[in-house]
């Protein structure tokens, strides 16, 4: 993954997200090569503003963005656990929760299930991910995103499938109710 490409997908995370600080270095000749400012680097930090509330859309903005590079830069046809591992470490370094195979509980007829399911990532603890890496999706997977939103009460999530010829193709978001 080259220098310059993590600063321009760190630069576009900056325009989608003005409620984020950035830490930078100097990075030589960045506007050179990008078009952009000087002093963004391929080390750039996102912390978030956790006096502020972030909210679903603002998450999903730089889930959206991190993907949308991250595919670019590997493209289609890695296992999910690649995407899962790569993405979930992308989204932390720009300061963003982020839990891998999180185990979901839930209680239906009074009954308890301890691990009814497996959320690939849930950012935030607002928005799950849903990854795939398959040749088309199935709308089975768009009601199992709505279905995991249910039962954990959450209200948005994505189904991301880098297996996608381009990544736009694969980004669908799910919405459990209305978002504030």
């Amino acid at each position: 993954m080259g220098k310059e490409t993590r600063a321009a997908g760190l630069c576009l995370a900056s325009r989608l997200f003005q409620r984020m600080v950035l830490l930078t270095q100097r990075h030589k000749g960045a506007k050179k090569n990008l078009g952009v400012s000087a002093s963004l680097c391929e080390k750039a930090i996102f912390v978030p503003l956790r006096n502020g509330y972030m909210n679903e859309n603002e998450i999903g903005k730089i889930v959206v963005d991190a993907a949308v590079h991250l595919h670019m830069e590997l493209g289609p046809g890695l296992l999910e656990g690649v995407y899962e591992t790569l993405l979930a470490h992308r989204l932390q370094q720009a300061g963003l929760k982020v839990t891998r195979q999180v185990p979901v509980t839930f209680e239906f007829d009074g009954i308890r299930f301890d691990e009814g399911f497996r959320a690939d990532l849930i950012v935030e603890d607002k928005v799950i991910l849903e990854l795939k890496s398959v040749e088309t999706i199935h709308p089975a997977h768009k009601k199992q995103v709505l279905t995991y939103l249910k039962l954990t009460g959450l209200k948005l999530g994505y189904l991301l499938n880098f297996g996608a010829a381009a990544m736009k193709d694969g980004i669908h978001r799910i919405v459990n109710g209305k978002i504030e």
